[in-house]
């Protein structure tokens, strides 16, 4: 916990010390995830909502030099308006921190910084993974190699949409990364609460979730554990209506030839401008599920130390 590249808000650090339950949240989604204002307005009812659940939340990022652990709403502000702004995977911390730039930090950064300071449970949207067409590009999202190393569990909706859902299943399973999906046998992507995929673990309450964890944590069975996390009835989108967008923003991203870490912002903000807006309804609706449900197993998690 005690690092001179941690920077973490003394709320954070007095809940950390005190065994208090605290939820760990990104940044991307602030930088890159959506317009201003409403990624700001997110962001903030984000940390409400672990709030509510009775969590502390951390919202995580890289500002002069050091790995910020909980931000002020002036940071989150700055986050949310400058351009510029790093996305920061695994790859890119040391450059980022060494040059002390502003960096937005994804799923895999987000883990690590969160286990340095001894967070447990972090809420995101929607885990990266095997992109489509990997088999011929080996476009494989830092998140699932880090998710094999980093002890904490990850509340998401799932594998984003954009992704090959069955690859990236397959190779959770190989990395021997527990997946269980929260109160359905169905395993949800991203926008829609179902992706034609059964979910490998089922688990129907906060309680039961926590006992796993400490259970495989206190085995040395290192590694992360995905939740997925559906949304709920009537703020998902059909699939059927999401694999079109998906499909076009595909084309569209090829086409204009967007690659690397560019290409799931692009095509989340693709399908955000021609969905109508139903897109960003449901990632907005999702991170709030998720953040609730994180703040839940947190307290729970706490409970049983």
């Amino acid at each position: 916990m005690y690092n001179d590249l941690l920077a973490i808000q003394p709320e954070v650090l007095m809940a950390l010390q005190n065994n208090k339950p605290v939820v760990a949240l990104e940044s991307t989604i602030i930088s890159h995830g959506m317009p201003w204002p409403k990624n700001v307005e997110t962001a903030l009812a984000v940390e409400q909502a672990v709030r509510d659940a009775g969590a502390i939340p951390a919202t995580i990022a890289l500002i002069n030099g050091q790995s910020k652990v909980g931000l002020s709403r002036d940071e989150i502000n700055y986050l949310g308006q400058t351009n510029g702004v790093w996305k920061v995977s695994l790859r890119d911390m040391p450059y980022v921190l060494s040059k002390q730039l502003t960096g937005a930090t994804t799923v895999a950064a987000t883990m690590r910084i969160a286990a340095m300071a001894g967070i447990r449970v972090f809420a995101t949207g929607g885990i990266g993974g095997v992109h489509r067409g990997a088999t011929a590009t080996m476009d494989i999202s830092a998140d699932l190699t880090e998710m094999s190393n980093t002890n904490v569990a990850i509340v998401s909706a799932g594998v984003k949409s954009i992704l090959d859902i069955g690859l990236t299943l397959e190779y959770l399973e190989t990395m021997g990364i527990p997946v269980v999906t929260y109160g359905q046998d169905a395993f949800p992507s991203f926008y829609s609460s179902a992706s034609g995929f059964t979910t490998p673990l089922r688990l129907d309450t906060t309680k039961e979730i926590a006992n796993m964890l400490s259970l495989k944590w206190k085995m040395k069975l290192n590694g992360a554990v995905l939740i997925a996390n559906p949304l709920p009835a009537g703020s998902d989108v059909a699939p059927d209506v999401m694999e079109a967008h998906i499909v076009a923003a595909l084309h569209e991203a090829e086409k204009q030839k967007i690659a690397g870490k560019e290409v799931t912002p692009f095509l989340l903000k693709y399908i955000a401008e021609h969905s109508k807006g139903e897109s960003l309804e449901a990632n907005i609706a999702l991170i709030l599920n998720n953040a609730a449900l994180a703040g839940r197993i947190a307290v729970d998690l706490s409970g049983l130390d």
